[in-house]
C-alpha cells in the first residue's frame, strides 16, 4: 500500500531522532508516521499519536506491531486547541505534522498548541502535498504551499533548519522551536 506516495520512514529521518526521545505526532491518522518514529525512538522513548478521530486510532492501535504497542500511544485529542492534545508544557522533543496542514482550520491555535508541548529548541517536521495533482492530492483551494507553510512557522517564532523532497508529491521543511 502506497502511503500517499510518500514515505515516512525516509522523511522522519530528517528530524534526527534519538534513542529515548518523546515525539508527537499530530494528526496521526492511520500511524504510518508514527511507527516509523517509533521504530527510531525504541523502548526508552514514546511516540504519542494524537487524532480527533477516535476510530482512527482504534485502527492504528490493531495495526500496531506488539514491539511498537508500548512505545505507541494513541490519544484522542484536537490538536487544533489549546491543550486540545493532553500532553504536558515542554514534554516533546519533536512534533510531526504530516498531510495535516491542508485540512487545518485554526493554523494559530494549531501554531499555539504545536509551541506549548515542544521543549525550547524541539524539532518540528512538516510535510504535505506540493499540489492537487488532479484530485489525488487535496483540492487545490485547500493546498498549502512550501512557501506558504514555510512564512507561517517563521512568522510563528519557528528557525527553519532545511527543506527537503518529501516524495514526488510532497515537500518536507524542518523547524526548530524557539
Amino acid at each position: 500500500m502506497s502511503v500517499s506516495f510518500s514515505s515516512p520512514r525516509e522523511n522522519v529521518l530528517q528530524v534526527g531522532l534519538r534513542d529515548g526521545m518523546k515525539v508527537g505526532d499530530f494528526g496521526a491518522g492511520s500511524g504510518h508516521y508514527a511507527r516509523a518514529a517509533a521504530a527510531i525512538v525504541g523502548q526508552g522513548g514514546k511516540v504519542y499519536a494524537i487524532d480527533v478521530q477516535e476510530d482512527i486510532l482504534k485502527h492504528l492501535r490493531l495495526n500496531t506491531h506488539e514491539r511498537h504497542a508500548h512505545i505507541i500511544e494513541t490519544i484522542w485529542g484536537d490538536i487544533e486547541k489549546l491543550g486540545g492534545t493532553h500532553l504536558r508544557d515542554a514534554s516533546l522533543d519533536a512534533v510531526l505534522l504530516a498531510n495535516v496542514l491542508f485540512q487545518v482550520e485554526n493554523r494559530f491555535a494549531l501554531l499555539a498548541e504545536i509551541k506549548r508541548v515542544l521543549k525550547g529548541g524541539g524539532k518540528l517536521m512538516v510535510v504535505d502535498w506540493a499540489g492537487s495533482y488532479g484530485g489525488m492530492g487535496p483540492v487545490p483551494e485547500k493546498v498549502v504551499t512550501e512557501h506558504e507553510a514555510e512564512a507561517f512557522f517563521i512568522n510563528g517564532g519557528f528557525h527553519k533548519v532545511k527543506s527537503f523532497r518529501a516524495g514526488p508529491h510532497h515537500y518536507g521543511i524542518l523547524f526548530t522551536a524557539p
